[in-house]
């Protein structure tokens, strides 16, 4: 029981096959989508490897200047502290030196001339220069100039 009516939906068929004709051009344009898609996939992928590529060697360069670094300073504080050895037992010997002077000079009885010269040189350090007086007898009149 076939209507008449059955005939017009042969022409909807016809729209159907201008679809496929339609989407015929389209696959070739999806594949290459598709292709494209994957290259910048894997450019992105490239590129994230750089990257971590990239932070590692930054990483190991930056532990590599930091122990550097260390070093160096290690260094310069065993440097710092040699230093400061030295120049403490610089500072001895030169008070066991001015200790001897003054003395030598005690036992030769110029401790006046001592005395004097000290005030017109003027010295700075004044822990020195009273540890000197300390070692310097009072002039009571005893001495005698020459």
């Amino acid at each position: 029981m076939e209507h008449p009516e059955s005939a017009p939906s042969i022409p909807p068929a016809a729209p159907l096959s201008e679809k496929k004709e339609n989407v015929t051009p389209i696959n070739p344009k999806i594949a290459e989508l598709a292709e494209s898609r994957q290259e910048l996939f894997s450019r992105i992928q490239n590129l994230k490897q750089d990257l971590q590529n990239w932070r590692m060697k930054l990483d190991t360069q930056v532990k590599v200047y930091r122990n550097e670094l260390s070093e160096l300073k290690n260094s310069l504080n065993t440097e710092v502290d040699q230093l400061r050895t030295e120049f403490q037992e610089l500072r001895t010997t030169l008070q066991q030196q001015q200790e001897d002077v003054a003395a030598s000079l005690k036992n030769l009885g110029l401790q006046d001339d001592v005395g004097e010269g000290k005030e017109v040189q003027g010295t700075t350090d004044l822990e020195q220069s009273k540890e000197i007086d300390q070692d310097l007898p009072q002039d009571e009149g005893k001495a005698t100039r020459e």
